[in-house]
C-alpha cells in the first residue's frame, strides 16, 4: 500500500481549520474529497499540525495511503485539479516509507506571525495579517521574546481548551524583525500548545506599544497564570511555515 507525502500551501480564511468538522469546510475534508475524485478511495489524511480557523500554511506536510499506486506527479496534479476553486495547492507529492508519519515523525515545526504596522486599512494583506495601528518597537518586542526561549511551563500562553498533556514546551527560537511597516514574529519548536504563538504575539505587541515593560513578559511566564497573558492575536496573521523531519524537509 503506497504512502504519499504532500507539501501543502493554503489560505485558511474560508475554512473552519485543518480538521474535518460538521460546522463548515475544512482543509482536510477538501483534500480528502479531491483524492477520492482521483482514485475512488476514501482516504485518511494526516498532517504535521492542525491549524485553527483562519490560519494559513506555506508548507504543511501531510500524508495518506492508497491501495493503488500512482506516480507522485499525477497525485499532485490530479488533487490540485479537483481542489478548484478552493485556495489550497499541493506543492509537492512524493512516495514515503511505511514508517513515515506526518505528525509523529515530525521533529520540529516553524510558525510565522505577520503584522502590518500602519494606520491605513489592509487591502492586499486583508485576512492575511494583523493590522496594528500606532508605533511598535520591534526591538523591544524581540528583547522581551528572549525570555520565552528554552524549556518552560507555558501555562500563561496556553488556551483554556488546549488538550496537551503538559504545558511544558521548549521554544528553540522566538525572533521579531521589522521591514518597513511589516513586523514578523518567528517561532520554532518541536511542538506548540493551542494558541501559544498567538498568545505570545499578542503579549509582545503590548511590549511594542509601550503598555508592557520588557521584563513583564518574563514575569507573566513565571506566573503560570493565563490571566497574566496579553490578548490573543487574531488568526489572520498566523502561518504554518514548515515541518522538519530527520534527514528530510
Amino acid at each position: 500500500m503506497p504512502r504519499y507525502k504532500l507539501i501543502l500551501e493554503y489560505d485558511g480564511a474560508p475554512f473552519v481549520g485543518w480538521q474535518r468538522q460538521d460546522n463548515g469546510s475544512s482543509v482536510q475534508a477538501a483534500i480528502e474529497e479531491a483524492a477520492f475524485a482521483l482514485c475512488g478511495e476514501r482516504i485518511s489524511l494526516h498532517a504535521a499540525g492542525r491549524t485553527d480557523a483562519g490560519v494559513h500554511a506555506l508548507a504543511m506536510t501531510a500524508h495518506f495511503d492508497l491501495d493503488k499506486e500512482f506516480k507522485p506527479d499525477v497525485v499532485r496534479d490530479a488533487i490540485n485539479f479537483h481542489l478548484k476553486p478552493a485556495p489550497i495547492a499541493v506543492l509537492e507529492a512524493s512516495l514515503a516509507g511505511d514508517d513515515f508519519h506526518a505528525r509523529f515523525s515530525c521533529v520540529g515545526r516553524r510558525y510565522e506571525y505577520r503584522i502590518v504596522n500602519r494606520r491605513a486599512p489592509l487591502t492586499i494583506a486583508r485576512n492575511r495579517a494583523w493590522r496594528v495601528v500606532g508605533d511598535l518597537d520591534a526591538g523591544a518586542m524581540h528583547e522581551a521574546a528572549q525570555a520565552l526561549v528554552g524549556r518552560h511551563d507555558f501555562t500563561t500562553f496556553r488556551a483554556a481548551a488546549c488538550q496537551a498533556k503538559s504545558p511544558v514546551k521548549t521554544l528553540n527560537e522566538v525572533t521579531v524583525e521589522r521591514t518597513g511597516d511589516a513586523v514578523a514574529i518567528h517561532c520554532a519548536a518541536r511542538s506548540f500548545l493551542h494558541h501559544q504563538v498567538r498568545a505570545i504575539t499578542g503579549t509582545l505587541v503590548e511590549v511594542g506599544k509601550g503598555k508592557w515593560r520588557i521584563d513583564n513578559v518574563a514575569d507573566a511566564l513565571e506566573a503560570k497564570d493565563r490571566s497574566r497573558c496579553g490578548p490573543t492575536a487574531p488568526a489572520d496573521g498566523l502561518y504554518f511555515v514548515e515541518a522538519l523531519y530527520p534527514g528530510l524537509r
